[in-house]
């Protein structure tokens, strides 16, 4: 019986030796040494070199002059701590009144809008945290922001085609566009908004 706990732990010890410290060193090596970017949380950083956050993670934008995510159901918004839908059955009366409270906001936001709003900017994602947009919801907050930066609307829709992905692989997922590095290309080239712009004029 000794014999065979020698060997129990000793096989315990190798395995735990095997996949607890050198499987994940060898990993994370490998990682950081191929994919640095993506290895050290995908981290997006402004002209100054400043993480400003992360390509994997959506962020409010509540400036009109910035095109702003899904809706968030991940804490009070927008927490990487707490990531998570809403949970919210379809025939639950608490997802149309939040659907609907969406809508009012953004009609009142976006008067130069074409109808009707695009679903997922009124729905929050399964993780609350996703942070693209398909072109079509960016493109339908062109007005918005075309106004608030004091551009051509042209100027802006441009630039959602130039920064707009197509699917991994050619086949696998939809066309997106990332938010934040969107926002951060806004600034770029369009400089950065001094302060919150009302919303156009109906």
């Amino acid at each position: 019986m000794g014999r065979d706990l020698l060997i129990a732990l000793r096989t315990a010890a190798v395995t735990l030796l095997l996949t607890g410290l050198v499987y994940p060193l060898v990993i994370t090596g490998i990682a950081q040494l191929f994919f640095p970017w993506h290895a050290n949380g995908s981290l997006v950083r402004d002209d100054r070199g400043v993480v400003v956050g992360s390509a994997l993670i959506a962020q409010g934008f509540a400036n009109p002059a910035y095109f702003q995510p899904r809706p968030s159901a991940a804490g009070a918004g927008y927490d990487a701590t707490a990531s998570g839908g809403s949970n919210f059955g379809p025939t639950s009366s608490q997802l149309r009144a939040r659907v609907l409270g969406e809508l009012h906001r953004l009609a009142l936001q976006n008067p130069g809008a074409a109808e009707p709003v695009p679903a997922e900017l009124v729905t929050a994602s399964g993780s609350g945290l996703d942070p693209h947009l398909s072109p079509k919801a960016a493109l339908w907050q062109v007005p918005r922001i075309a106004h608030a930066r004091h551009v051509a609307p042209e100027r802006v829709t441009d630039m959602v085609r130039r920064h707009s992905e197509g699917r991994d692989l050619g086949v696998l997922g939809e066309p997106r566009v990332n938010v934040l590095t969107l926002n951060l290309a806004l600034d770029r080239q369009l400089g950065a908004p001094l302060v919150s712009h009302p919303a156009p004029p109906p």
